[in-house]
């Protein structure tokens, strides 16, 4: 009898547990994955929720910095906006801030701003006050602020308080938007809306265009196609720069 015969077969049964075994290492190993990699919507972070867009009772400033001897047309257009804005959004008076140790230099310019907004027609409604300056080397202008509705992101941008590129901690291998992601974009965003009410409930219907409307009813009267057709003149895409 050689040595080969001699040997013990595996048997059926045992074939079944080693591949029972294998099955369970294998699925074990893939559930380490699931700690940190979920298609949950509910554990999956979205900055819209890390970042939310919120309606403040916040200030609005406007800067002015002086340009030759008085307030240039530029300067005067943005305080006419600026002062709109304040009918439309603000509350309280309108502060004209000058800098603590330059307000004898500024006080001329102060007098020109206050001139600018009384001929908007907005009287009685402005108060003139200073406000500190940090570097006196950096040239600070006359600030004009008023408090009223805001759109605004509550969170501060710029923070990293964990490191993703660190191989001491685990905070990569989630899959998920590190705590700064998204905050710029939403801060801008809050910035270019014009009206903040848009941001949390849509604006009522205006009136209907009589006229659009008298016209489908006569088309539609006459048999005809109420629709709009659009007509664009195209050119060709053979004829251009083939010389013809």
């Amino acid at each position: 009898m050689n040595e080969t015969s001699s040997m013990p077969r595996p048997s059926h049964r045992s074939a079944q547990r080693l591949a029972l075994l294998v099955a369970c290492l294998a699925a074990g190993a893939l559930s380490g994955c699931v700690d940190y990699a979920s298609n949950d919507p509910a554990l999956i972070v979205d900055y819209h929720t890390v970042h939310p867009i919120v309606l403040a009772d916040a200030p609005t400033t406007l800067d002015i910095f002086p340009v030759g001897e008085g307030l240039d047309e530029r300067t005067r257009a943005d305080i006419r906006a600026f002062v709109q804005r304040y009918r439309e959004l603000g509350t309280g008076r309108i502060a004209i801030l000058a800098p603590a140790r330059r307000y004898g230099r500024n006080e001329r310019i102060v007098d020109e701003i206050r001139r600018a907004i009384a001929a908007t027609g907005l009287r009685g409604y402005v108060g003139v006050g200073s406000y500190p300056v940090a570097d006196a080397l950096q040239v600070a202008p006359v600030r004009l602020a008023f408090q009223g509705l805001k759109a605004a992101v509550p969170t501060a941008c710029g923070q990293w308080p964990t490191d993703l590129a660190s191989g001491s901690s685990i905070e990569g291998w989630k899959n998920q938007g590190y705590e700064n992601f998204g905050c710029a974009t939403q801060s801008m965003l809050a910035a270019q809306v014009a009206d903040p009410r848009d941001l949390e409930q849509a604006r009522a219907l205006g009136s209907p265009d009589v006229a659009m409307r008298m016209r489908a009813i006569g088309d539609v009267r006459n048999g005809q196609d109420p629709g709009t057709q659009w007509q664009n003149q195209l050119t060709p895409i053979g004829v251009v720069g083939s010389g013809g």
